[in-house]
């Protein structure tokens, strides 16, 4: 028998299809506007840094779970914010480039005085939370706020290939921001991850210019390979890269399985890096590169967290 479906039945299944569209497109512009993988691969150092920190200090989680608590929502509400204040002064570069023209904020699905007043509310919330744990870790908040905010996104972006060093201080400073939630950042271990971060983002930034070179160029914005072409960009990613080699015996005590596994990952990133002068397609080693550089941090910053476990001390 074939199934009648009433007029009114129709308009049910039209208005719920609506509303899932509705809420989907809510969502990913959420998204979009706080974006959310770089919030999350931020907020690893942070939690790296808070555990190394108990585990240096000889203290435990369970005796610091509060201050766990406020640093880690403290510090992704600080740089939540930063984030969406970038998405609110960028729009007009946004709405250029092709990977961000979905933006909310380019769309007109969330208002601009909105993501203003979000943006700076959040970014006042974090603050707020944070100053529960101690005034150093807001100190090194401020520091990645101030820097990615006005110095980076308003100052430097569009004018001056130094652009990339300036952003890159402020993701360095996410592992001290939960380290001295619980001890003094005058430590090595902070300072080498800070370290790590600050130089990791240099090549990591580049390949991503790389991919997107139309798009910078047409949103005239002054990124490496745009201002000095792809042959230069190689070989500052072999710098970078090679900088990298000494960091991990810096830290040697978090033990010879960390020292194998980051030495393992900065030799074939250095080994990935020089294919790049004899490659035959740029885009396709760039992607490579920003794979590898995706997956470095997040493996480094894990090892560091598993190797300091209790069930292998």
């Amino acid at each position: 028998m074939t199934k009648v479906i009433m007029p009114s039945q129709q308009k049910v299944e039209k208005a719920t299809l609506s509303n899932e569209r509705t809420l989907a497109t809510k969502i990913a512009d959420l998204k979009s506007l706080f974006k959310g993988v770089v919030l999350i691969a931020n907020v690893l150092p942070v939690l790296t840094g808070f555990w190394l920190a108990l585990h240096f200090s000889n203290t435990t989680l369970g005796a610091n779970w509060d201050v766990f608590l406020l640093a880690m929502v403290g510090s992704t509400l600080v740089m939540a914010g930063a984030l969406i204040l970038n998405n609110w002064y960028d729009v007009d570069i946004d709405t250029v480039m092709e990977r961000t023209k979905n933006r909310p904020t380019v769309t007109g699905n969330i208002s601009l005085k909105t993501v203003l007043i979000l943006g700076l509310t959040l970014s006042v919330l974090g603050f707020i939370v944070l100053f529960f744990t101690t005034f150093e870790a807001v100190i090194y908040a401020f520091i990645g706020w101030f820097v990615y905010v006005i110095l980076y996104t308003m100052w430097s972006k569009r004018k001056y290939t130094l652009n990339t060093v300036i952003g890159s201080v402020s993701g360095a400073v996410t592992p001290l921001i939960g380290w001295t939630a619980i001890a003094p950042g005058y430590h090595i271990v902070p300072i080498v991850l800070a370290l790590i971060l600050f130089i990791w983002q240099m090549p990591h930034t580049f390949v991503i210019a790389m991919k997107k070179y139309d798009e910078y160029k047409a949103a005239k914005v002054a990124m490496l390979p745009v201002v000095r072409g792809f042959a230069f960009t190689k070989r500052q990613i072999v710098v970078y890269v090679a900088c990298l080699l000494p960091l991990p015996f810096l830290l040697g005590s978090l033990g010879t399985v960390f020292l194998v596994i980051a030495t393992l990952l900065n030799v074939g990133w250095l080994i990935a890096s020089l294919t790049g002068f004899t490659t035959k397609d740029d885009l396709k080693w760039a992607h490579m590169m920003f794979l590898f550089s995706v997956n470095y941090v997040a493996i480094l910053f894990l090892a560091m967290i598993i190797v300091t476990l209790p069930i292998f001390n």
